[in-house]
């Protein structure tokens, strides 16, 4: 006997005004090339670099210019008038634009608008299930200031850094960062990810060249000490108990694991997963990233970062609640070592989702109850 089981309705976001916005495509092709046709209905959401959104319906996707860069396994796809903004549509009309309402909603979007509660706040405004973080966890894991301040707080070592505002860009002085940093010393924008706007800088000459670049992304740098030893990542799965991954290794060849060592020229980086460290270093990395996750109100999934220094000691550098999910990737490749497969992990993560939002729905209700 044949039981037509309804399927989930995901709708997966991507693209984006962010400088991330090639990268979020990748993960997207990946996720969507892996969700089980036979358990979820798949509608694209794509988000262009001008904040306009198209969303999927009854469409030829081979027609349409926006997914000339895609292979889409039986996706339909529509765009929403491309004079609109998603913003600007009242809650009824933002389900018009697909054949009847998604379920869950899952925000691929790397860093700005995507991964610093943006989405997230729209998302919760229209009521929509979605996978990841919410609104306050994305917005101070985003900010590397906000993170390492928490993570200090907390007892959790960080490798030293100074914050500097674009306010303050013309005090910044040369040898007073080096006699506190040492050289050489690494500076980032303080909210983006994917290493852009990142230099590592050995003399007075890179110095504030580096500056402006990072400065031309954001208007608060860090600017970090080098840390000499292994680059260690580790992924996060979970709630209220969530799981961590197996430790893995990134092993790179060139000045750092820049944007073109993560998706440019493979040659570059190698990921050694397990990595090559003791059961009882790993274990404390594993334990240490739960905590993380926990500290920073961190919800479904994240990526945290590590360095290991020669003596062993655990330092974090940062943590993505978007982690990437193209085919180079370390989130995903960590949960298949860890023995969940992409598909699963897919699964889990849009488990954790409906899970999460029914039980604040409950909770809202019961707030609601208790105050009439």
């Amino acid at each position: 006997m044949n039981i037509n089981i309804k399927k989930i309705r995901i709708g997966v976001i991507f693209g984006g005004r962010s400088v991330e916005h090639s990268i979020s495509i990748q993960s997207a092709k990946n996720i969507i090339n892996n969700l089980n046709r036979i358990k979820y209905e798949i509608i694209p959401i794509k988000i262009d670099d001008e904040g306009v959104f198209h969303f999927g319906k009854e469409l030829d996707p081979q027609s349409h210019d926006f997914l000339s860069d895609f292979e889409f396994k039986n996706c339909k796809f529509s765009s929403i008038p491309s004079n609109m903004m998603l913003p600007t549509i009242a809650l009824k009309q933002f389900n018009t634009y697909v054949s009847s309402p998604i379920d869950v909603a899952f925000p691929v979007l790397h860093g700005t608008y995507g991964e610093d509660g943006a989405i997230q706040g729209l998302l919760k405004y229209l009521d929509i299930p979605f996978v990841g973080t919410d609104i306050l966890g994305s917005a101070v894991s985003m900010d590397k200031d906000i993170t390492k301040k928490l993570l200090k707080e907390s007892g959790i070592a960080c490798a030293k850094s100074i914050t500097v505002h674009l306010i303050e860009k013309n005090r910044i002085k040369y040898d007073k960062i080096i006699s506190y940093l040492g050289t050489p010393i690494f500076i980032k924008p303080s909210n983006l990810g994917s290493s852009i706007g990142i230099s590592k800088v050995y003399s007075l000459e890179e110095f504030y060249q580096a500056i402006k670049i990072a400065f031309s992304y954001s208007d608060k740098i860090i600017l970090e000490e080098c840390i000499i030893g292994k680059e260690m990542e580790c992924a996060v799965l979970g709630n209220e108990f969530p799981m961590s991954s197996v430790v893995g290794e990134i092993i790179c060849k060139d000045n750092f694991y820049s944007y073109n060592a993560k998706y440019t020229d493979k040659t570059i980086s190698t990921l050694k997963i397990p990595a090559n460290i003791s059961i009882q270093v790993s274990e404390e990395i594993r334990q240490i990233a739960i905590y993380i996750f926990k500290i920073l109100h961190c919800a479904g999934m994240a990526r945290i970062d590590f360095f290991l220094k020669n003596n062993n000691k655990i330092l974090v550098n940062e943590i993505n609640t978007i982690p990437g999910f193209t085919s180079s990737s370390m989130y995903p490749k960590l949960w298949y070592a860890t023995g969940l497969p992409y598909n699963k992990l897919l699964d889990q993560l849009i488990n954790l989702a409906i899970i999460r939002f029914n039980k604040n729905k409950t909770n809202n209700k019961l707030i609601k109850t208790i105050l009439t």
